[in-house]
């Protein structure tokens, strides 16, 4: 029945869909390592400029202009490149880690250009390093960790051929040099660890992230399972104990007609008991099934907000006791979802509250935008919920309602639809005061789709 529809929503990918999001999820990470390098180094490029036009103009090093200038526009060319490339390409690690490694020979180059191996912003090199061992397997990272001492190294050798600060003009006495060459350690200094920090903090935030990704998943994971089970469950009792229930119900019947007039009361009342328990049983198998089906065969259709809220309280027996509140510009939202289903739900979550809330205290159902999720809050004056409740509402059959009220699964179903719709749905509840339901579904434009 339903849950053969189940089932198939709870499955998980096949091996070729695991490879494919995993191929899809190593291109995401290479886009944003990517998009980190070149905010990386537009942030270096804008440093050269501040530390090139200020040596120029206010110490006695006469530096090669016109080719520092080039070199500067290649990069910026070369930024540009990369920042279309991290927009539109799939990035892999090896070009990631090429990257880095053509980073350590420009600046190698740039080193050359201004000082050679006595240049105090060789520690710049440390900064690409840093980088490679957070963004870049290890063998990577101990490839670009050689290529940063092989550029360092070659500005000794190339000294060595030629002469040191072969390409700048000194123009100060040895006293004046070592003091322009601490300052220069001192900033570099500075500007290493100010990279570093910063971009290391940005990979923190986005490890956190990611991880906080990574458990919503497993968590969503686990409750399809359950929905499998469910639907798995709920189908095979319907199956199984149809036929018996359908033969109790007729002989009881039977029973009941052959009964003669002479005969007890209380008989007569058992088989009707019999009867009512039956029937009682085979409602209870075909909601199981109904709900685990998650709906099954239903369209999905745009409606506005109001629509959705009229939808569950249409027919609803204690609507006297609703105070419908639409906040501005909510009632006239589009929300996208199986219809009645959305109505079943929202009025499960109403039926909820009016059942927790003494005598005849009214619950508030209230409509509103939040960014761009409409969200329908329930808000009940009940008993409230302890902590230790709180965290099992939700589980299936877990129900704080008396026997035959509830089979613990409507709140699990709900959560699961929100899910399965792009939204959210949560509870907050505080002994004494009462319970929030709050069901959040995307917000969609007027020319959205309109089925599937």
């Amino acid at each position: 029945m339903g849950a053969s529809t189940a089932e198939t929503l709870a499955r998980g990918p096949g091996e070729g869909g695991v490879r494919r999001g995993a191929a899809r999820d190593l291109g995401e990470r290479g886009r944003l390592n990517l998009s980190w390098l070149v905010q990386l180094h537009w942030w270096a490029i804008l440093g050269q400029l501040v530390i090139i036009a200020g040596a120029a103009k206010w110490s006695g090093i006469g530096l090669p202009i016109p080719t520092l200038v080039a070199l500067l526009g290649l990069e910026i060319g070369g930024n540009l490149v990369l920042w279309f490339w991290s927009r539109r390409a799939h990035i892999t690690e090896w070009a990631i880690a090429g990257v880095m490694v053509v980073d350590a020979a420009a600046l190698s180059v740039l080193l050359d250009l201004t000082g050679g191996a006595s240049n105090p912003f060789s520690t710049l090199y440390l900064v690409n390093v840093a980088l490679a061992a957070v963004l870049l397997p290890p063998r990577w990272s101990w490839l670009l960790m050689g290529a940063s001492l092989a550029g360092f190294g070659s500005l000794f050798v190339h000294e060595a051929l030629t002469s040191p600060a072969h390409h700048v003009r000194m123009q100060m006495n040895p006293v004046q040099l070592m003091a322009a060459h601490l300052h220069g350690m001192w900033i570099s200094f500075a500007l290493a660890a100010v990279f570093i920090v910063f971009f290391m903090q940005r990979v923190s935030r986005a490890l956190a992230a990611r991880e906080r990704e990574l458990r919503q998943a497993r968590a969503l994971g686990e409750r399809r399972e359950k929905l499998a089970s469910l639907a798995t469950l709920a189908a095979g009792a319907a199956h199984e104990l149809s036929t018996p229930l359908s033969t109790i119900a007729v002989v009881a019947k039977e029973l009941h007609r052959s009964l003669a007039p002479t005969a007890p009361e209380d008989v007569r009342a058992d088989l009707q008991l019999v009867r009512e328990q039956v029937a009682r049983c085979r409602e209870i198998l075909d909601r199981m099934a109904a709900r685990a089906g998650e709906n099954a065969g239903e369209q999905l259709a745009p409606m506005s907000a109001r629509d959705w809220a009229n939808a569950a309280l249409d027919g609803f027996l204690r609507r006297d006791r609703v105070d419908l509140v639409v906040a501005p510009g909510a009632g006239e939202a589009l929300i996208v979802g199986p219809p009645r289903a959305l109505a079943e739900t929202l009025r499960g979550l109403v039926k909820n509250a009016v059942q927790a809330s003494p005598g005849e205290t009214h619950v508030t159902l209230e409509l509103s935008l939040s960014g761009s999720m409409v969200r329908a809050r329930v808000a009940d004056r009940g008993p409230g919920m302890t902590e230790e409740v709180l965290e099992r509402v939700g589980e299936p059959f877990f129900t704080t309602k008396v026997p035959g009220e509830g089979m613990g699964l409507g709140l699990f179903l709900t959560r699961a639809l929100a899910e399965q719709l792009g939204g959210a749905f949560h509870l907050t509840s505080r002994p004494g005061v009462g319970t929030e339901a709050c069901f959040d579904l995307p917000a969609q434009h007027a020319g959205g789709r309109s089925g599937s």
